[in-house]
């Protein structure tokens, strides 16, 4: 067995839902001290040097033989999961980059510049609601003061589980970052390739819509003298359905909250929550333009109120085009874009030199406990991720 398929193994349980067979791994709760403990664990036997800031991110460094200089190559990804999400997102990118420092110590690789295998947290935004959440503080891309009172959906803030207060350095000293990631799509499958280079990511965004209403009886409340958000509500999300199968884009309202949430009465509010993305920024902004001018629309007639809120955008990335070459070519990988949000792309847009690998996802299924990968793919992945290692921190570098 495979240092890779040791890990897996080990880490195959942690929050798993027996119900489901979909993982439950929220940042700072009891499953992800159990996530960074193994972390923990797995850096100690490769006597890696563990570096720590006050966001709950990681960086785990190996210091070689001889006295490697310059800036450093940081590899890995995250650790926690969606609700009820798959096992990949996320924790593929981190196994695989401890594998890839095997292989390469295995091969008597020694770097001539720092390699480092990071964990950001709170990448989903399944907790608080900021994508990215620690690689966006890591690399300054938010100010701790902009997110610390922001809250999850049982009230905790931000402040309550980070010590944000003495911020982070762990990026100072960082001049490349490359983050392996099972694929969530299937560009791969239909090119018939295990592995393949990122070249962009899709802008996207996190916009709340609040629905206002009168509450009444479902009983005795004539229908048309009803003023019901849930009813304005339900036609957005049809708007917004039509409005990106019209354009080619994606509108996900994937999260509701009703109150008062009765089965017997007419809410008086309903919050929803769009997600929604695009081939670039101004069809990402055209697109929730149309969503929002339809449920305005839409509430004049019902005689209800709407209001929208942006909780977090994130503008195309185009990853850095030297590193994306100097990972494909090598190797004949193909270069495909992505339509899913990546702590890659949070350092990139901060001035971080970043590369992306995906590893091909048979299904395409992802954010869903269908979410797969073969076992020779995943070994693949970890190949050209320590051929990349090998390449960027390398002598002839």
């Amino acid at each position: 067995m495979s240092t890779f398929e040791r890990m897996w193994a080990d880490l195959a349980p942690v929050g798993r839902s027996a119900r489901s067979g979909g993982y439950f791994r929220q940042p700072f709760t009891t499953v992800d001290d159990e996530l960074q403990a193994w972390f923990a664990e797995e850096c100690s036997r490769r006597e890696l040097r563990v570096e720590r800031d006050g966001f709950g991110n990681v960086a785990a460094w190996w210091d070689s033989g001889g006295q490697p200089t310059g800036p450093g190559l940081l590899t890995g990804s995250h650790l926690d999961s969606v609700m009820d999400g798959g096992a990949f997102d996320g924790p593929l990118g981190v196994v695989s980059a401890l594998a890839a420092v095997d292989v390469l110590r295995d091969r008597g690789f020694a770097p001539s510049r720092p390699v480092g295998v990071g964990v950001f947290r709170e990448e989903e935004g399944s907790r608080f609601p900021l994508a990215c959440l620690g690689s966006r503080l890591a690399s300054g891309a938010v100010s701790w003061h902009e997110v610390r009172h922001l809250r999850d959906r049982d009230g905790v803030a931000v402040a309550d589980v980070m010590d944000g207060d003495s911020g982070s350095a762990l990026l100072a000293d960082v001049g490349t970052f490359v983050e392996l990631h099972v694929e969530q799509g299937r560009d791969l499958v239909l090119r018939d390739a295990p592995v393949g280079v990122g070249g962009s990511i899709w802008p996207h965004g996190r916009y709340r819509f609040d629905f206002t209403g009168e509450p009444n009886h479902a009983g005795t409340t004539r229908m048309e003298d009803r003023h019901d958000p849930m009813l304005t509500y339900a036609m957005t999300v049809l708007a917004a359905n039509k409005q990106a199968r019209l354009s080619g884009q994606r509108a996900t309202f994937g999260r509701v909250a009703v109150r008062p949430n009765g089965t017997n009465a007419v809410p008086a509010e309903v919050t929803g929550w769009l997600d929604a993305r695009a081939s670039s920024s101004e069809e990402l902004l055209a697109l929730v333009a149309d969503i929002e001018r339809l449920a305005v629309d839409r509430a004049g007639r019902d005689g209800t109120d709407v209001v929208v809120t942006p909780e977090s955008v994130t503008n195309e990335v185009v990853l850095d085009r030297g590193l994306a070459a100097s990972l494909a070519e090598p190797r004949g990988l193909p270069v495909i874009p992505t339509a899913a949000g990546h702590d890659a792309g949070i350092l990139s847009g901060a001035g971080v030199p970043s590369a992306m690998l995906f590893v091909r996802n048979p299904t395409g299924v992802s954010h869903s406990p269908e979410e797969t990968a073969s076992v020779a793919d995943c070994l693949d992945g970890v190949e050209a991720l320590a051929d990349a290692v090998a390449a960027l921190a390398g002598e002839a570098r």
